[in-house]
């Protein structure tokens, strides 16, 4: 059973919403309303900024991680010689730990069963299923992003990559795992399919490039303050010239 339990403990763990907390801890906005409406890390950049975006990337890979760590645990926690429940193999219940993680970041029952699109939560669950198939994945979504600067094609072409990494990893290993390599395929199918309205946007041209940070908005203020003053000058004389007895006439 304690196999079971941390099935479930896997679905909370992908349930919990970082990006949702900190957007509503650090500026008090619910992020469901703000850029693309995503509940990932890209949309807490674009946001709120490079330092908490990136944390909201590591948290959002360390849950799927945990989840697959937590199965295998409890998996080999099993006597030996005892079957798993229901006879399936610690693969299988890692792998389904994986999906569980996935699915509760997708549609999460703390955020009205919105999520993001599951891309960091996925890279930290295979972290631990087929860490070689990740890297080459990484590798392939840095590239595509230093050269576009478009965050959906990185991970389009990195989901491509990946199931055919898995099956090259996995064919040179002494223990090959059939159901890893067909999830591993379905699941590159999943995240392309997720990405559907993207795709269409770069299609058409219009996909956003994830240029920078945004503004500080004191900074913002002071600027918009700073043109207020200087459409209120008198034409004749600028903001910081002293001001005159000819001035005062």
């Amino acid at each position: 059973m304690i196999v079971i339990a941390s099935l479930v403990a896997a679905y909370v763990l992908g349930s919990v919403p970082f990006s949702l907390i900190i957007g509503k801890k650090v500026k008090g906005i619910d992020l469901r309303e703000h850029g693309s409406g995503n509940l990932g890390a890209t949309n807490v950049y674009r946001n709120l900024g490079a330092g908490w975006g990136g944390l909201c990337l590591l948290l959002d890979m360390g849950k799927g991680a945990l989840a697959v760590g937590l199965t295998t645990i409890a998996a080999g926690l099993a006597p030996a010689g005892e079957p798993l429940p229901l006879h399936l193999t610690a693969d299988i219940y890692r792998i389904v730990a994986a999906i569980a993680a996935i699915l509760g970041h997708s549609f999460s029952p703390f955020a009205s069963f919105r999520g993001g699109k599951g891309i960091a939560t996925t890279a930290g669950a295979f972290a631990m299923l087929e860490p070689l198939a990740i890297l080459a994945a990484l590798v392939v979504f840095g590239a595509v992003f230093a050269a576009t600067r478009i965050v959906s094609l990185g991970s389009i072409c990195a989901a491509a990559v990946f199931p055919i990494a898995v099956l090259f990893f996995e064919l040179r290993s002494a223990d090959v795992s059939s159901t890893l390599i067909v999830f591993s395929f379905l699941l590159a199918a999943l995240v392309i399919w997720r990405h559907r309205a993207n795709i269409r946007r770069l299609q058409a041209g219009t996909e956003k490039k994830l240029t920078g940070p945004p503004e500080d908005e004191m900074e913002i203020a002071r600027r918009a303050a700073d043109q207020t003053m200087h459409d209120l000058a008198p034409p004749d004389r600028p903001l910081d010239h002293p001001r005159t007895e000819e001035d005062d006439r």
